[in-house]
C-alpha cells in the first residue's frame, strides 16, 4: 500500500474540531452539548446578505474574475476607507475565506524553510498552513499573567535568523481576544523595518472591540506599504461562516501580482458568497452596535463567572469573542475529551477547545482551554454550570491533588 507524505503526517489536527467524534457520540447518547469550542456565532446573518442570495436572478453560475467580482472589490475598498484603511479595489484579492488569504500570503511571501514569527497562543490553522507550506513557525510566548499582551520586542529579536521572513499577528486576537495597542503595533513596525520583514495581519475581528478601546490596523501605520499584507474574512463580521469569502489586501504590487497567480490557479472565489458579501456591505451600523453590545454582555458574564470558579483564571479580553482560561486540571486535552465521554450534569455537558493546539508545542497550554462566547446568555449560564460541576468531579483535578 502506498505511503502518505511526510507533510501529511506532520499536519496537526485541529484543536477546535478533533473532538467532534466524541461530541457526536455524546449526542447519540442523548447528552445536550454547549458548543464553546468553535467560533460559530448564533447571531443572525444580516437579512441584506441573505436576501441578495435568495433574490439573485442568475441563470448561469459562472466563474468570477480570479481576483473577485469587480463591483464587490470596489465597494469593499470603500468599506476599508471607512475604517481609515486607504486601499484601492486593485489592492484587493477576494479569497475563499480568510483561510485561503492566509495560504496565498504564505505561498507568496515565504519559501520552504523560511521562518515566520508568531506570538503564541495563536489561531491553530496558522500552524497547519505553515506545515502545508514547509514554513517554520518561530513562536514568541505571550502569557496569561499579562492578559496575552504582545511579548517584549527583545523576545522577537532573540528568534530572528537569516531565514526569518515575516511576522504574523491576529488583532483582535484569536484565541486570546487580546487587542493590540497602537504602541505595541508601532514597536512591531520598527522591528519589521529594521529587518525588512513582511508583516501579515489577520484583522477579521475589527468590528468586535470592547470598552471603547481603539482598533488600530497595520494600515494605520505609516511607511509599511511594501511590508504589509492584511488578511480578512466576512465569516465573523456578518455571522456568515459558511459563505467562505475572505480578502487578501496589500499595496505591494509585486506581492499582489504573485498572489494573483495562486488565485488564478484555483480559478475563482464562490459566486454566491460574493453576491451576499457585496450586499452585506449595506448592513446598517445599528446591526453592529447591537451585536457589539450582545458580545460585551456575554463576555462580561462568562469571564466573571469563570473567575468565580475555584482554581480558574481568565483574563478579560478586549476584542473578538474568545477567551483563554487556565483550569485546575492536569491535562486540558484529556479533560475536554472526558467532558464528552464520561461526564454530564443533568444530561448536559460543555465542549471547549484544548489550548495546547494553539501553541507550537513543548507542553504549553496543557492546563488552558479556549472558550468562544458565541452562545446566548441562557446557554452560557448552563455551560458554566456544567464546567463548574465537572471540575468538582474530574479525576485529574489539580485542586484535588493539592487537598
Amino acid at each position: 500500500m502506498p505511503k502518505i507524505s511526510s507533510k501529511a503526517l506532520r499536519m496537526p489536527a485541529s484543536p477546535i474540531r478533533k473532538l467532534v467524534p466524541f461530541a457526536d457520540a455524546a449526542k447519540k447518547r442523548g447528552t445536550k452539548i454547549y458548543h464553546l469550542n468553535i467560533g460559530q456565532p448564533d447571531i443572525e446573518t444580516p437579512s441584506t446578505m441573505l436576501n441578495a442570495i435568495k433574490n439573485s436572478d442568475i441563470k448561469v453560475v459562472e466563474y468570477s474574475n480570479s481576483a473577485g467580482i469587480e463591483s464587490y472589490r470596489k465597494k469593499l475598498a470603500e468599506y476599508y476607507k471607512s475604517h481609515r484603511i486607504n486601499v484601492e479595489y486593485t489592492d484587493i484579492l477576494i479569497t475563499t475565506g480568510g483561510s485561503e488569504a492566509l495560504q496565498f500570503a504564505f505561498n507568496t511571501c515565504f519559501n520552504p524553510g523560511d521562518e515566520v514569527i508568531i506570538p503564541e497562543p495563536f489561531y491553530a490553522n496558522y500552524n497547519g498552513f505553515a506545515t502545508a507550506g514547509d514554513i517554520v513557525v518561530k513562536p514568541v510566548v505571550s502569557g496569561i499573567e499579562t492578559g496575552f499582551a504582545l511579548p517584549p520586542i527583545s523576545d522577537f529579536e532573540k528568534v530572528i535568523t537569516p531565514k526569518t521572513k515575516g511576522i504574523l499577528i491576529c488583532n483582535p486576537g484569536n484565541p486570546t481576544g487580546y487587542l493590540y495597542s497602537r504602541a505595541e503595533l508601532e514597536a512591531l513596525k520598527a522591528l519589521v523595518l529594521k529587518y525588512d520583514l513582511f508583516l501579515l495581519a489577520d484583522e477579521v475581528y475589527r468590528e468586535f472591540c470592547y470598552d471603547g478601546r481603539e482598533y488600530v490596523s497595520v494600515f494605520h501605520l505609516d511607511g509599511l506599504d511594501n511590508n504589509v499584507v492584511l488578511l480578512d474574512s466576512i465569516s465573523k463580521r456578518y455571522s456568515a461562516c459558511g459563505a467562505r469569502i475572505g480578502a487578501f489586501i496589500t499595496k505591494n504590487k509585486e506581492v499582489l501580482n504573485a498572489a494573483l497567480k495562486f488565485a488564478q490557479a484555483r480559478l475563482s472565489p464562490p459566486t454566491f458568497g460574493q453576491i451576499g458579501a457585496e450586499a452585506a456591505l449595506d448592513t446598517p451600523k445599528e446591526y453592529f452596535d447591537k451585536v457589539n453590545k450582545e458580545y460585551t454582555e456575554r463576555r462580561n458574564f462568562l469571564v466573571n463567572e469563570l473567575n468565580k470558579i475555584p482554581g480558574v483564571h481568565c483574563p478579560m479580553p478586549g476584542g473578538a469573542f474568545y477567551c483563554i482560561a487556565k483550569l485546575p486540571v492536569d491535562d486540558s486535552d484529556v479533560f475536554c475529551q472526558w467532558l464528552l465521554e464520561s461526564f454530564s450534569h443533568e444530561g448536559q455537558t460543555v465542549m471547549m477547545a484544548p489550548a495546547s493546539g494553539f501553541y507550537s508545542g513543548g507542553g504549553k497550554g496543557k492546563d488552558e482551554v479556549r472558550l468562544a462566547y458565541v452562545l446566548n446568555r441562557s446557554d452560557l449560564e448552563k455551560a458554566v454550570t456544567c464546567l463548574r460541576e465537572a471540575l468538582k468531579k474530574y479525576p485529574g483535578s489539580t485542586l484535588q491533588a493539592k487537598s
